[in-house]
This record gives structure tokens, C-alpha cells and sequence, in this order.
């Protein structure tokens, strides 16, 4: 069986079994040349998505032992396992752990450890469960085919023709006669390659600032053991933050369960934090508002806590303020209900330097501290009737005037929403010059109206028409209480 994928539109071998190898079939070759060669060939349509799909999770699987994670090409991974190795018994017994693991998942697997990532991955391909001792990446590639290299078709073919079969040999000869012969981008690769040169990693998720994890010889699967845990954590994680100063803004929990399955929920604080009752509180609250539960299944044999965005923290005096008391539970309530509901449903408004009423205020995220709050202007005096509308309509309704309506003043009567309203009194109009270089009607003229029945509406005719003759349009924009 081989999976036939298409590029330069043509069909090629994208992948093949260990049978058809044997028979003389390869990676790359055209897919008519392998079925003259295998005519009782079967054939399966490359499915790049579901491939890339299924690489990510196993992407987070990984995760467990390392939070530092990244994708390499189409089919490998590759692990930063900087001071992790000693968690698992030492390099060694690590790489055995993991390659046990994902075999035991159903999949094939190789790896490799070396000091760079561009030496593991030519390891974990052509020499399977070598660890490369620390600067002795070149030592440990010399042997292997210049088809290590993850060059060039083209290139790995000249190499070839010239008689270079391993790396050594390629790395014997001179790097001006490989750049004049094959371009500096080869040469830069092999010299990143042997560690000459640093390539940076990309990680698949932002590294945390700090990270606590538990993990379990049996995996667990009661809640209370569950809880005992995230305390635990978050105490650990707490102690940290105090020793440095910081303060916790934004926490993500992992669970790792034992079948393979990986769930992590996140909880921001609108101000820095390391009381760990209450992150538990929040992660609680969130448990609670999954829309699917937190199943454990066969258990979670990993727990993790990562901070992943922290502040630092100033040591806050207390005192007998009722403000400062109230404005902290406000805070604690705000954090409560984001945890249950979503950050972004959770808002509140600050004030803009604009006369357009409906872009007068914005809504932001209620945690979110880039924008400090800032006072209201006062615009009536004590007494004075409201001058803009308890509800103001995100986008003002049109409403039916009939055409006898005096041009400067406003509607005698009016239809809004199959209802007709009779005004009896108004108060106006407050011209608004609205952004010329935004909007098309540089004004807008409103009034304050009053209905027979005592309803108070914020109306507005749009434009200039008493100059021009036309019918103006009139808006219902808010309802006064």
C-alpha cells in the first residue's frame, strides 16, 4: 500500500509501506512509475489536513514532557528537554519512555537526542535511539548518508554524483567549493546542522513564566484528589511568585490523562495574585461552566499549573478604606464571573474623546488593564432632566414621519416598531457635527420628545434638509428612563 499525494500537479508516493519498499518502490517516486512496477498496487489518497491534525495532538501529548514543543515539517516533532531529562531517570531512560509510550498509542516512532534540533531530527531518522553526547553532534553524524542532510532532491543527487555518499565527506570538503557548487543556504544548513551555528526553535504555545506540575505513580480519578492536587499546585506555584516578587495574572491548568486525551482550561485575574485559594475558586468556577464536564476517564496521571503571564507585585497595606475593600471584592466578583462566563462577556465601558454619541464609550474586557478607569464628566446639573438616554440603541431605527412635519422642529407624530406615538412635548434640536472624513451626513439634529403616554425618546433628524427641500429621515436612537 502506498498514500499518493499530488504536487506540480502530478501524483506522486507521499508515503508507502514497509512491503512496498521492499519491492523497489520510494518516497517521491511518481505514482504511474510505481504502478508499472507493482501493478497489484493499493492506493490511498493523501488526507495533508487530517495528517496535520493528527501530528498537533499528539503535538499535545507531548506536552507532558516538555512544555516546550515544536513541529517539524510534516511527520516529527521535536522536544526541548532542557533540565527535564533527570524527571524520567536520565536521557537514556527518557527517550525510552517516550518512544514506549507513542508506540504503545499504535503509532511507529523513532527519535533521537542530540544538542540541536537539526541533528536530533537527522539522528532520529538514520540512526534511531542515539543520544549525542554534548559537543559531539559532528562525531555523531559523520556516518550517516548525505540523505541526513533534509536537502534538496537535487542536491542529495549531486552530492551523489560526486562521489559523497556520508556526511563526514561532505563535511571534509571546503565551504567555499560547497557554496559555489550548491549555494550558501546549503552551507548555512550543514553548519547549523553540526552546531557550528544556533536555529532558533519556534514552540507550538507560549512558554510560561513558571510552572508547577504533579505527577501521579497511579493516575487519579476523584474529584477530591483532583482538588488536593490543584491546591497543592497553586501553593507551590504561589511560594514561587512570593520569592520573586510577581503576581499572577493569567493560569493554565493541564490535565494529562493516562488513555492519551489532553484538557487545559485557562483563568485570568483582573489584578496580580498568589492566593491560592482563590485560584482554585476560579478553576472551580470554570470546571463548573464546561459545557462538557471534565471526564478523568482512565485518570490523570499528569496535573500541571504554568503561569502564563505575570506581573510584578507591590506589598499592599492594609487598611479600614470601605472603598478599597469594595472596589477588591468588585475585582474578586469580576474574576469570578469572567471564570464562568468568558472574559469577553464580562465588560465595561471607558469613555472616548468623541461627540458621536454611540462611539462615546467603548466596551473592554473588565480584567483588562490597559485601559485605567477614568472619571465621567459630569454634563447636567443637579435637578436638570438627563441629557442623553438611560438605553441608546447600537444602531439607530429608522422611524415614519409624515412629510408635514415643520422642517426646524420636530415630528408631531411618528411610527416606530408597527406602534404610532403622538408627541406632546420636545426640546431641541442639539446639533452634532458628526466625522466628515467617516461618515457621509456631516450632522445630525435631536431632540428630546415626550409622548402622550409620558414615554421619552432621544429622536434625530440626519443631514441638512431644510435647506434642500428634500424629506429628511428621522431615527429613534434612545430611550430615556
Amino acid at each position: 500500500m502506498v498514500i499518493a499525494g499530488r504536487a506540480n500537479n502530478a501524483l506522486y508516493v507521499q508515503a508507502l509501506e514497509e512491503r512496498a519498499a521492499r519491492l523497489g518502490l520510494y518516497k517521491g517516486q511518481p505514482l504511474a512509475n510505481a504502478r508499472a512496477m507493482v501493478p497489484a498496487l493499493t492506493i490511498m489518497p493523501a488526507e495533508d489536513n487530517k495528517d496535520q491534525e493528527l501530528l498537533e495532538q499528539i503535538a499535545d501529548w507531548c506536552d507532558r514532557f516538555s512544555p516546550f514543543v515544536a513541529t517539524a515539517a510534516s511527520d516529527g516533532l521535536i522536544l526541548d528537554i532542557s533540565g527535564a531529562a533527570h524527571l524520567f531517570g536520565g536521557e537514556a531512560a527518557m527517550l525510552n519512555h517516550v518512544t514506549g509510550k507513542i508506540a504503545a498509542q499504535g503509532f511507529a516512532v523513532q527519535a533521537a537526542i542530540a544538542g540541536t534540533s537539526s541533528a536530533a531530527r537527522a539522528l532520529a531518522r538514520f540512526a534511531p535511539n542515539h543520544i549525542a553526547a554534548p559537543g559531539a553532534e559532528e562525531k555523531a553524524l559523520t556516518r550517516l548518508p548525505v540523505a541526513a542532510l533534509d536537502a534538496d532532491e537535487k542536491i542529495i543527487a549531486a552530492l551523489r554524483r560526486a562521489g559523497l555518499k556520508t556526511i563526514g565527506q561532505v563535511v571534509a570538503r571546503q565551504r567555499d567549493e560547497l557554496a559555489a557548487r550548491f549555494g550558501k543556504a546549503f552551507v548555512t544548513a550543514l553548519d547549523m546542522l553540526l552546531g557550528h551555528h544556533h536555529k532558533p526553535i519556534n514552540p507550538r504555545r507560549p512558554l510560561p513564566d513558571l510552572m508547577a506540575e504533579q505527577r501521579f505513580a497511579e493516575p487519579i480519578v476523584t474529584q477530591h484528589a483532583i482538588s488536593a492536587s490543584l491546591l497543592s499546585l497553586a501553593q507551590s506555584l504561589g511560594e514561587i511568585l512570593e520569592q520573586r516578587g510577581l503576581g499572577l495574572r493569567r493560569l493554565e491548568a493541564s490535565f494529562f490523562c493516562a488513555d492519551g486525551q489532553l484538557r487545559r482550561l485557562d483563568v485570568a485575574l483582573g489584578g496580580a495574585s498568589r492566593d491560592a485559594e482563590r485560584v482554585l475558586r476560579l478553576l472551580q468556577e470554570k470546571l463548573e461552566a464546561l459545557r462538557d464536564p471534565l471526564d478523568p476517564g482512565f485518570g490523570f496521571d499528569v496535573i500541571r499549573l504554568e503561569a502564563m503571564l505575570t506581573e510584578r507585585t507591590t506589598t499592599a497595606q492594609a487598611g479600614l478604606d470601605s472603598n478599597e475593600n469594595a472596589a477588591r471584592e468588585i475585582g474578586h466578583l469580576v474574576d469570578q464571573l469572567a471564570a464562568r462566563h468568558g472574559e469577553a462577556r464580562v465588560l465595561r465601558f471607558v469613555p472616548q474623546d468623541t461627540h458621536v454619541p454611540e462611539y462615546r464609550c467603548a466596551p473592554v474586557p473588565a480584567q483588562d488593564k490597559d485601559f485605567p478607569p477614568e472619571p465621567w464628566t459630569a454634563r447636567r446639573g443637579t435637578g436638570d432632566p438627563p441629557l442623553r438616554p438611560l438605553r441608546l440603541f447600537e444602531k439607530p431605527e429608522e422611524i415614519k414621519v409624515p412629510f408635514a412635519t415643520a422642517p426646524d422642529g420636530p415630528p408631531a407624530r411618528f411610527g416606530w416598531r408597527r406602534a404610532q406615538f403622538e408627541v406632546t412635548r420636545a426640546e431641541g434640536p442639539e446639533r452634532i457635527a458628526m466625522q466628515w472624513w467617516r461618515h457621509g451626513k456631516p450632522t445630525r439634529d435631536y431632540f428630546r420628545v415626550e409622548t402622550k403616554e409620558g414615554q421619552r425618546f432621544w429622536l434625530y433628524r440626519d443631514g441638512l434638509y431644510a435647506q434642500s427641500g428634500l424629506k429628511p429621515r428621522w431615527y429613534l436612537h434612545g430611550i430615556f428612563a
